[in-house]
Order: C-alpha cells, then structure tokens, then sequence
C-alpha cells in the first residue's frame, strides 16, 4: 500500500507557465487584453472554431452562449441530470426552464430518442453533455435540432480535446441545416485537461460570439483594453444587461502554454487510460468505461462501475477502502434531479431517469492526470483489485 495520499486531479504546471505569468505580471496589462485575445485566436486554431471567447469559467461560456441565442423566461432547454449542476444552472439564471432527459446505458451521455419525445412548442435549444470525455451521439442530436429549429450548446468542459467522426468538438458542423451554428463550451478548471486555474472558453460563429463578448462584459459596447490602450477611446455605451465573466491575461498566460502541451498531456492520459483497461477488464466484478469506435475520446476522467451484485459491499465502501490505501477518488456526478432545488421545484423522484439514477449508485473517478507516473498507476491498480478480490461475493 502506498505511503502517501494520491491526489484525485492536481494539475502538471511547469516552469513555462511560471514564465509567461511572470511576464504578464511585469507588463501593463494584467486583465483582458493582449494575451487574452492571442488565447482566443490560438484555441480557435486548434480545435478548428471559426471565432472563440474566453471567460471566468464554462459555467459562464454557457450563461453567456444561451444569452446570446436569446434564451429567456418560457423557454425550454433539454439537457441530461448526468452532469454538473452548472449546466442547468445557467438555464433557470436565465428564466428558462430546463427539462431533463435520460441517457444512454453505455457511454451515460444524453438519449436522442429522449431528447426527441421531450420537445414541445415552448423548446428552444438542447444542450448536450459531452460526459467524461466521450463525445455525445451528435449527428443524431443536430438532425433534431434541424428537424424542430432548435440552437446547440454543447457543453464541452469534459471534451478537449475529443473528436466525433473525425471532427473536433467545438469545430462548427456543416452536414445539418441549424438555426445557426452550434455554439460549445469549455473548461479550464484547475482539474481539466488544460486548466487556467479558472477559466473557460465559448467557440461558435463569429456574430454569435460577438454577441456573447458583449453579454460578457456588463453588455458595454467597447471593453476595457479597448478603451484604455493607445487606439481607444473613453467613450462607451450598455446596450445589453450584460454579466461579468471576461478572462484576465493572468489566467490566459496558463493557457497559452498548457495549449502547446495539451498533445502530450493526451498522450500520458491514453497510456494510463490502456493500463487501467487491461488491468479492470479481467474482473467480472467491475465495468470499465465505453468508447464508440467513431468517436475519440478526451479522456477527462475514468469512471469505473462496480457490478454490485458481484460485490458484498456498495459504492461507498468502496471509495472508503481506496481512500485507506491512499487512493483519492471521486464521484462524476450526482444526478441534477436529486439536488433538493431541482427535487422540490419540479417535483423529481429518482427513479425518473432510472438509468441515470441507477448507474450513479455504482460509478467511481479514479484518478486520471499527466502528473501520475508509472508506479501511481500501478497503486491504484494493485488497490482496485485487492479490494475486488476481499469483496467478491
């Protein structure tokens, strides 16, 4: 057994970082400017975006993205219970209603055949939840949204840097005829794949993500960096009541370089990715996660599900034995419905999304980072199975 705590999800944060912070610290600018806007343009690159808008959070690329497509009170969006509550936040902040629909036994993502039969004269848009990684079944999802009018915002903070049928989650889809094109968000959460400490992104067209700019920033129609630099003028005017959620060029600074080693962060995910699989697939007592051949993966987190008929303890036993191997583990997610908030509002029972309902009760997040070396890797293993092998039934 391990000697020392393993941390669930700490970030890799190398000297490169520290440099281009320190530069940013020592220049005249420290909020949203320069390195910012440079952010901006070299995330767009990479994932293939026509435009992109960096914020304080995914949360806030969500609030901001449905804003700018105009979501307001009487409106319904469709999204899933299996993910985290931000999601469905960022609709009632709104006014909106959001009207949850199960998810798909094997990868946990948000049912089409469910999203098709909840669509009702007052929706509006659907916001699928690309679920640890793994990117949603999207092809179906855009030809109902073209069939019934519908906007997509794709809630990506599990997603960079997946793929769907070749195609980079975030980059806009050109085979389905959208209201116009869907909108994603990310984050770069300390625990993400590429993480700014706080921070996210919203990719999507170019006029939509100027409008969303503008609901980013108390709804002015110039913002600071252009009104204070050199070029700019004091003059500015609210159109919008906006929010505020801008990046500063201290978060952009992280991101700039954890983007140049965002390749190689994904390559150390798969190696351990391919341990843990080989390893948990030989025990009848345990699930190891899906990928569809179309899609791959971002590999954010690796959600193991215990086959608790096969097991004389439950789930959070479980976690408790890890934890006294020094294992740190988490649970993604509690499902929205059974938040109090969203229990009592809309009057859920748990068994209204079985399947969400019942694979909460056995799923576990073992820990998944570039950070860990080969001997971490071993330990979780090695605590894994001792813990089946004491506990089969």
């Amino acid at each position: 057994m391990r000697n020392t705590f393993l941390s669930f999800s700490p970030p890799l944060i190398g000297q490169e970082e520290v440099a281009e912070v320190l530069d940013t610290l020592r220049s005249d600018w420290i909020t949203t400017g320069p390195k910012t806007k440079r952010f901006e343009q070299e995330f767009a690159q990479f994932i293939g975006a026509p435009a992109a808008l960096a914020v304080s959070s995914a949360t806030d690329a969500m609030l901001v993205g449905l804003a700018a497509l105009g979501i307001g009170a009487g409106d319904e969006v469709i999204t899933t219970p299996m993910t985290f509550c931000s999601t469905v936040h960022v609709i009632e902040h709104l006014g909106a209603r959001p009207v949850l629909v199960d998810v798909e036994p094997d990868t946990l993502n948000i049912d089409p055949a469910q999203v098709e039969r909840a669509i009702t004269p007052r929706t509006r848009a659907i916001m699928p939840v690309h679920l640890y990684g793994h990117p949603c079944e999207m092809d179906a999802l855009y030809k109902i949204a073209a069939q019934h009018n519908l906007f997509v915002l794709e809630d990506a903070a599990h997603a960079l840097p997946a793929k769907y049928k070749g195609r980079m989650i975030g980059s806009p889809t050109s085979n389905f005829k959208l209201p116009t094109s869907n909108l994603t968000a990310f984050s770069f959460y300390a625990t993400k794949n590429l993480t700014t400490g706080e921070g996210g992104m919203l990719t999507g067209a170019p006029d939509l993500i100027e409008k969303a700019r503008i609901w980013s920033l108390h709804g002015m129609s110039r913002d600071a960096y252009k009104r204070y630099s050199a070029e700019g003028s004091w003059f500015y005017e609210v159109i919008l009541p906006g929010f505020k959620c801008n990046m500063t060029d201290i978060q952009a600074s992280l991101g700039l370089q954890q983007l140049k080693k965002l390749t190689g962060f994904q390559q150390r995910r798969g190696e351990i990715v391919h341990c843990y699989n080989q390893a948990f697939s030989a025990f009848a007592e345990l699930q190891i996660p899906t990928e569809r051949s179309e899609v791959e993966s971002a590999r954010h987190l690796y959600v193991l599900r215990l086959n608790l008929d096969r097991l004389t303890i439950d789930r959070a036993r479980f976690i408790e034995e890890l934890k006294n191997a020094n294992i740190g583990t988490s649970v993604h997610f509690i499902p929205v419905h059974l938040h109090p908030y969203y229990r009592d509002k809309y009057g859920y029972k748990p068994n209204d999304f079985p399947v969400a309902y019942r694979e909460y009760q056995r799923i576990i997040s073992l820990p998944l980072y570039p950070r860990m070396n080969d001997q971490d890797v071993a330990d979780v293993i090695e605590a894994v199975a001792r813990i089946v092998k004491k506990y089969r039934r």
